[in-house]
């Protein structure tokens, strides 16, 4: 990959975001009805590669059973509303009903209300008895203060999600999460991220994670490119990982770490092109807040928007579109890709002559930047 120089003495490497890449057809088609979009890790199996996000507007304890019900998986936020009131509606109804100015204020106090670890068994457990694969999700601060109780309570697959997760965190202040003893005593798969590079992603899959997440702040809810001016374009970052999980299979005598591409994924072109660049699965925040289920209620925001010292999000307004059947699995009634996630990869997988993901990785992209 050619680099281009930003002034004498600093030379950069040229990335790309997916509005700047396209999949490009072949000599061969499908029926859509023929591709396979199933996806499983570890020992469990779903028919569709989409993970809900564990962010307050996406998934409650209801929304994770319905994703569940519909194929996919849906991730509870173990740091969130659900796990700090023991009815929380208030609490979503006084968010969606803040003026833009007074918002981030206001949520940084609703969210000083401590964790309760009952809460955190209950709501688990409300999942459990519903018969889906259950999913949770915290942040790697929270982690060591939390596992015990997230063992306790039982789970399936569990998610250390933060804007960036380190293998080699280094801090004189506290003693820093050991991932790999973390993962090896859990004893169930373990999601880490996210990672935004080559390096990052082979030392997380080296700590024995199951999956790693893509992306750095990417989201439709962050603001951290503007903040912090970090930022990692995806078509890139998903390929450089996708890159890490091959030599990795060679460098562990096979064994495979799944990519999870998670942010800059807002419409169901996105999605596709992510898979062709080399990812698993996709984690999905506004795509799926659009729901007319979705806690948010049209509103959507991620944990940087209410961090105490240095936010690095907004609550943003995206609308109710459909209910999440029907985002995920169509009809549409619009052109614009947020309805009918599902038929739209399939559609794509089909158009270009590929009958499941594995194969649709090696599809052919091209360079070619949307000009808005």
């Amino acid at each position: 990959m050619s680099d281009v120089e930003i002034g004498r003495a600093k030379r950069a490497r040229r990335v790309y975001a997916f509005d700047d890449i396209a999949i490009v057809p072949s000599r061969r088609t499908r029926d859509p009805q023929d591709v396979s979009v199933n996806w499983g890790i570890d020992a469990y199996q779903f028919s569709i590669p989409f993970i809900a996000a564990p962010m307050d507007s996406v998934v409650s304890p209801a929304t994770a059973i319905l994703m569940g019900k519909l194929g996919g998986l849906g991730v509870l936020d173990l740091e969130g509303l659900w796990t700090r009131y023991e009815d929380p509606e208030p609490m979503f109804a006084e968010i969606r009903a803040l003026p833009p100015a007074a918002a981030i204020r206001r949520m940084q106090v609703i969210y000083t209300e401590p964790i309760k670890p009952e809460l955190v068994i209950s709501r688990l457990a409300e999942i459990r008895a519903s018969g889906v694969t259950v999913a949770a999700a915290l942040s790697p601060q929270r982690t060591q203060e939390l596992h015990k109780t997230v063992v306790e309570a039982g789970v399936d697959l569990f998610v250390i999600r933060g804007t960036t997760v380190s293998a080699e965190h280094v801090s004189k202040n506290q003693e820093p999460l050991n991932l790999k003893k973390f993962i090896y005593e859990l004893d169930v798969p373990v999601i880490v991220g996210g990672a935004a590079g080559y390096t990052p992603a082979l030392h997380l899959m080296r700590t024995g994670a199951a999956g790693v997440l893509v992306g750095f702040g990417g989201g439709a809810a962050s603001t951290t490119r503007a903040s912090l001016g970090i930022h990692a374009p995806m078509a890139t970052a998903v390929a450089d990982v996708a890159g890490a999980r091959r030599d990795y299979m060679d460098e562990s005598g096979g064994r495979y770490v799944h990519v999870i591409a998670d942010g800059g994924l807002g419409t169901s072109g996105d999605i596709a092109k992510a898979f062709s660049v080399g990812a698993d699965a996709v984690m999905l925040g506004s795509t799926l807040a659009r729901a007319t289920e979705a806690p948010g209620g049209g509103w959507h925001w991620g944990t940087e928007a209410h961090h105490s010292e240095f936010p690095r999000g907004n609550r943003v307004e995206v609308g109710q579109v459909a209910p999440l059947e029907q985002i995920l699995f169509g009809p549409s009634t619009v052109a614009d890709g947020t309805v009918n996630l599902v038929g739209a990869l399939r559609r794509s997988m089909a158009t270009t002559g590929y009958s499941d993901l594995k194969e649709f990785q090696r599809v052919e992209v091209v360079v070619a930047p949307y000009q808005k």
